[in-house]
């Protein structure tokens, strides 16, 4: 049985697999990056306080520590390290496995005499898990800031808007059921 080897379907696919691995580079690169985010929530005067309290609590319960306190801009900016997570730090290694693997494939079924060589490549996919655990532990702040509640009719109304890490606002959202919203309306 003779194998036919169709060229530009060989050479489709190798381009496609190298726009794939250059999709997976940036993929790697965003698991470091930061992502603020803002949550709102109105409020009355007199919740104010139990609410700071129960946020203090539940920071403080999370690793966080207070770091600044703006009396004036009635702003509270908790601090805190945040880990790297062995489980994301392996899937990115072995996706990075996986895409070397994948072009060599395509490159040893274009050119034989490339497979052998192209494998050596697979030594790097270990570098993705590394890159990740090194640049994702990193300090990352809270913070809680209280101002007029925008276009309030009364004068008792609060805007509360917290500063953080979309993940940990998550969790923040989870914790404290409440209508939370985005930044404040202006």
């Amino acid at each position: 049985m003779t194998v036919v080897l169709d060229i530009p379907v060989l050479a489709s696919t190798l381009l496609l697999t190298a726009f794939s691995l250059v999709g997976l580079v940036f993929f790697i690169r965003a698991s470091v990056k930061e992502r603020l985010t803002q949550l709102g929530l109105p409020l009355e005067s007199a919740a104010v306080d139990q609410l700071l309290d129960d946020l203090k609590g539940y920071l403080l319960q999370r690793a966080y520590r207070i770091s600044v306190i703006k009396p004036e801009s009635q702003t509270i900016i908790f601090e805190g390290t945040v880990g790297p997570s062995l489980f994301l730090a392996v899937f990115l290694a072995l996706m990075a496995a996986l895409g070397v693997l994948c072009l060599t494939l395509v490159l040893g079924t274009l050119w034989p005499a490339a497979a052998l060589p192209s494998l050596t490549l697979l030594g790097l996919a270990p570098l993705a898990g590394r890159f990740y655990w090194r640049r994702a532990q990193r300090q990352e702040q809270v913070q809680i800031q209280l101002t007029p509640r925008p276009q309030a009719s009364l004068a008792d109304q609060q805007w509360l808007t917290i500063t953080g890490h979309r993940d940990e606002l998550k969790a923040l959202q989870n914790q404290f059921p409440l209508p939370w919203q985005g930044p404040a309306p202006h």
